[in-house]
């Protein structure tokens, strides 16, 4: 007995062995291929392009799993796409995407076309522009060799599993992302199926995508699994968990699964039969109702007594959950009912909003810190009644701006909306806003270069998520220091980033009679004409940019008798070719030149006083990550003047922040 034993687990380590060799490695490419689109040749313009931006699309796409973007221009542009696996994190993602940039330089040398495929990410670039186009090219499919014993019940369920999860991923998941179970008619054996499309996407666009893929299945009917793939969309099905976490929906059981057979045998789905599940019970025909009647009543019993159970577990922890909301996940915020905060939790965490626990006060209410009884330490904050919004209008962008995630984004985990009053629960971020330290004569010794070039990428993350990335276009309006908070590990998040919207609407870009900002981080369009786009916002940025190098506020330009901004300072130093002698005093000479000089170059690119000629954020990103994309000469930068004519710095905060009703008729009748 031992040694039939022994033979058995000793042909399960064999078998083990033989599938762990045999079996496609995940790091390996499942399948690649090199354009007729032409050829590119070395050291080309079309090469360093492609160069400066493949390394790029995994640190701006690791997060979100989706990124898409283009450097240069016609004939040299390359336009790019990568896709991440909707299960996978961030930081498989990014592995992936590594060794696909690599990899698709050596399977597709000089080809300005290329696409391939992993198990857990995609990436496709091409001279041509295919960036907002449906266009699902180059789909291929593979499968498993081995076949089911009944194909046509089989290829029904896989047909009715595909289809429900493609209808998932295009309409119920924002990421175009879904996954689904099924059970099969042999005991404990489940079907499990995947499918997704890019982000950008509409549902519509999605299902679409998917579907006309449907036909291919055929190709591979009565596998044991399948997949098929295309450079926009995929699905794939198999009789095991291949992604992580639950599946997001699951099938109802088959009706069509065969009765049990009627001479007392069980036939298992390899044709092998055995013995009756529940043994005969021998004895008079007495004992026999008695054990049918127990056999009945136990498990009924059992199984009432277990619901019951579940049902009261359910319902504290709803109770629970009404006074303090767990962490929610994106996809299954719905409504402003599930991201609400009771305002006696809130009075308790504060201590019934304290001056002690008062982080600080700005523009949109005052911000207080809280502990829930959880131990969680939160921010929340009161907003004020300047709100232009109705309560139903209110709910609906606070769902929106909930759904909001990203590592360099402040979270916002919840709402309360009791007694008139209207606040904000965010994460709570341990080392304050950036202004607190920066602007310290000691606590700034805290940042050295590595931090200070690590905050400005993390705030550019941060804002090109909002202008473009993001399932809601954010103008912040109002990035400062001060709204740049720093976590434990000196990680930007940029704060405030749906106060804008609240409060002033669903605008992306136009003119607006009521300017909200900080005088010294407006571009000049916005502060004097009340015109605001993702440009004013990277104005804002450039600034910030400067005062993190230079270590000098530039509101404390306008305090003294200086006849310069910070603008009009650096510039100086620019065109003398005197970077050195502006540079925070507390870097030392612990810094690179390059990096220094590039980083300022980028700062005056970002302040320039034609919109126009303002970067984006994903070309800032480009350039920040980078050496080898080229960087414009900046011209003279706006407000590059001293404060002459006498005006003293609160009349010009005064003219600045003055309803700018008068232009604004001017521009939208110009008849008068």
């Amino acid at each position: 007995m031992a040694l039939l034993l022994g033979c058995k687990l000793l042909s399960l380590f064999l078998l083990s062995l033989i599938l762990i060799l045999v079996s496609p490695s995940l790091s390996d490419p499942l399948y690649q291929v090199c354009g007729n689109t032409g050829n590119y040749t070395a050291n080309s313009t079309y090469e360093s392009n492609l160069n400066a931006l493949l390394p790029s699309l995994a640190s701006n796409g690791s997060d979100r799993g989706f990124y898409k973007g283009s450097v240069g221009r016609v004939p040299n542009q390359v336009n790019a796409l990568i896709l991440c696996r909707g299960d996978t994190n961030s930081s498989a993602c990014r592995s992936c995407l590594d060794l696909a940039r690599q990899d698709v330089l050596q399977l597709c040398p000089y080809y300005m076309t290329a696409t391939i495929w992993y198990d857990n990410c995609l990436l496709r670039y091409s001279n041509l522009n295919f960036l907002n186009s449906t266009d699902n090219s180059n789909v291929f499919y593979m499968w498993n060799t081995q076949n089911e014993t009944d194909p046509d019940k089989f290829n029904k369920l896989v047909g009715e599993l595909i289809n429900s999860t493609s209808q998932y991923a295009a309409i119920n998941s924002s990421r175009r992302f879904g996954t689904g179970e099924a059970n099969l008619t042999a005991p404990d054996t489940k079907l499990y199926g995947l499918a997704q499309c890019t982000p950008d996407f509409s549902g519509d666009q999605c299902y679409t995508c998917l579907s006309g893929m449907f036909s291919l299945m055929q190709n591979f009917a009565g596998k044991r699994g399948g997949r098929v793939l295309g450079s926009r969309c995929n699905f794939r099905y198999e009789l095991y968990s291949f992604y992580e976490g639950k599946s997001l929906l699951q099938l109802p059981s088959s009706s069509s699964s065969p009765p049990p057979p009627s001479n007392g045998t069980n036939t298992t789905g390899n044709g092998n039969t055995t013995t009756p599940a529940v043994p005969t019970v021998e004895g008079d025909g007495n004992k026999n109702n008695i054990g049918m009647i127990l056999a009945i009543v136990i498990p009924l019993v059992v199984a009432f007594l277990l619901i019951s159970t579940i049902c009261i577990c359910f319902w504290r922890r709803r109770r629970l959950a009404k006074k303090i909301p767990h962490d929610t996940n994106p996809e299954e915020i719905t409504s402003v009912e599930s991201i609400l905060f009771d305002l006696s939790t809130l009075r308790t965490a504060t201590a019934n909003f304290s001056e002690e626990n008062k982080l600080g006060q700005g523009g949109f209410g005052s911000v207080y810190k809280g502990t829930l009884q959880n131990g969680r330490e939160i921010a929340v904050k009161r907003l004020s009644a300047g709100s232009g919004q109705g309560i139903g209008e209110l709910k609906n962008e606070l769902v929106l701006v909930a759904k909001l995630q990203h590592r360099n984004l402040v979270r916002l985990l919840g709402v309360c909306l009791e007694e008139e009053e209207k606040m904000l629960i965010y994460e709570y971020v341990p080392n304050r806003s950036l202004d607190t330290i920066l602007f310290d004569s000691i606590k700034r010794e805290q940042l050295d270069w590595g931090r200070r070039y690590k905050i400005i990428s993390g705030i550019a993350r941060g804002l090109l998520y909002l202008h473009e990335d993001s399932q809601l276009k954010i103008i912040h309006r109002d990035l400062k220091a001060s709204n740049i908070l720093l976590d434990e590990d000196m990680n930007a998040k940029i704060s405030d980033f749906g106060l804008a919207r609240l409060f002033g609407g669903d605008q992306t870009g136009g003119t607006t009679s009521r300017v909200v900002g900080t005088f010294g981080y407006m571009a000049p369009e916005y502060a004097m004409r009340g015109q605001f786009s993702a440009k004013s916002d990277i104005f804002s940025f450039g600034v910030l940019v400067l005062e993190i190098l230079t270590g000098r506020k530039n509101s404390n330009f306008l305090e003294t008798e200086q006849a310069e901004d910070l603008l009009s300072y650096v510039w100086e130093h620019w065109t003398r070719g005197t970077i050195s002698e502006i540079l925070d005093p507390s870097l030392g000479d612990r810094w690179p030149r390059s990096e220094a000089l590039r980083c300022i170059q980028i700062g005056l690119l970002c302040v320039q006083e034609d919109p126009a000629s303002r970067p984006s954020m994903s070309m800032v990103g480009l350039m920040l990550n980078s050496y080898s994309v080229s960087l414009s000469a900046p011209s003279k930068p706006a407000f590059c003047v001293g404060l002459t004519g006498g005006m003293d710095s609160d009349a010009l905060q005064k003219v600045i922040t003055f309803p700018l009703v008068n232009s604004i008729d001017h521009q939208t009748n110009p008849s008068q």
